[in-house]
């Protein structure tokens, strides 16, 4: 039982591929690491930078304060 879904499992991909698909080599460990792990966390940083810069620059500019944000 265990040794034919053993073989279904390894034929599995075998039988979903379309016909005339030839796939390429498979990713090495660093690739997948750089692809699906240091580029979203890089990607993430540096929007956040840039968010975070824009948005510093006009807290500082605004040097009047209002009497519906300043509570005294």
């Amino acid at each position: 039982m265990i040794k034919t879904l053993s073989q279904v499992a390894v034929l599995a991909p075998k039988i979903n591929q379309e016909p005339g698909a030839m796939p390429g080599e498979g990713l090495t460990a660093l690739q997948t690491f750089t692809y699906f792990v240091a580029a979203p966390i890089g990607l993430f940083l540096g929007i956040a930078l840039i968010v975070w810069a824009l948005t510093a620059k006009k807290k500082k500019s605004s040097g009047t304060s209002s009497v519906i944000t300043n509570i005294e």
